[in-house]
């Protein structure tokens, strides 16, 4: 009970901090102007022996603090504030919490490693069955047709007439024969411009037409 310690004239006052090193909590008690360690209290479960509340207050409790030589004591501690109080129990639960999610998460990798892999390789004369009929069909479907060449502005271009022949090409029009400049000695045959010749009519059989037979 806390009402039986002499709360008035406490053995000691400072600042309390809680530090942690793996899962386990250090509850640090310390000089509050220069942090010196006045005593600390390793805390490997909560609850626990290590950290106990009194049965007449929420703002004292009991802690177990240890030296480096193996030796322990245990002490009553006490916050003036309720809120200091609150926060010194959520920090100690929010560790421990933690602690065990990390356990929970090693026994699963643990339980993965030692348990039957899954073999999904081929086993020796297993075989799979494909049905590609649909993709069959669709390809042959789109297959028979031809895309037409797009020609400028995405329009089609219509293949050549059959044949490949082409009609008789047209003579130009003979252009006029430029009028005489007068007074000048230069005659109309020099100013005129050359007439193009006709081409003569490709004969396809010649002279064979005339052989007999």
């Amino acid at each position: 009970r806390a009402a039986e310690w002499q709360l008035d004239q406490p053995a000691w006052s400072g600042r309390l901090r809680i530090t942690a090193k793996g899962s386990t909590a250090f509850i640090k008690l310390e000089d509050k102007t220069s942090g010196e360690l006045f005593a600390q209290a390793p805390v490997e479960q909560f609850p626990g022996i290590a950290v106990e509340s009194v049965t007449d207050s929420s703002r004292y409790f009991v802690i177990r603090i240890e030296d480096g030589n193996g030796r322990r004591a245990f002490i009553g501690v006490g916050f003036v504030d309720r809120g200091d109080a609150f926060d010194f129990n959520v920090a100690l639960q929010d560790h421990f919490k933690w602690v065990r999610q990390q356990s929970e998460l090693a026994r699963q990798a643990q339980d993965l490693e030692q348990g039957p892999k899954l073999d999904l390789g081929f086993k020796e004369g297993q075989t799979i069955k494909l049905n590609i009929a649909n993709m069959k069909k669709k390809e042959g479907a789109t297959g028979n047709a031809r895309p037409r060449p797009a020609g400028p502005g995405g329009l089609s271009l219509l293949p050549p007439p059959p044949g490949g022949r082409s009609g008789p090409a047209e003579r130009p029009p003979s252009l006029p024969a430029p009028p005489q400049l007068p007074g000048t000695p230069i005659t109309d045959s020099l100013l005129s411009w050359p007439q193009p010749t006709a081409a003569p009519a490709a004969d396809v059989w010649g002279d064979f037409a005339k052989a007999s037979g």
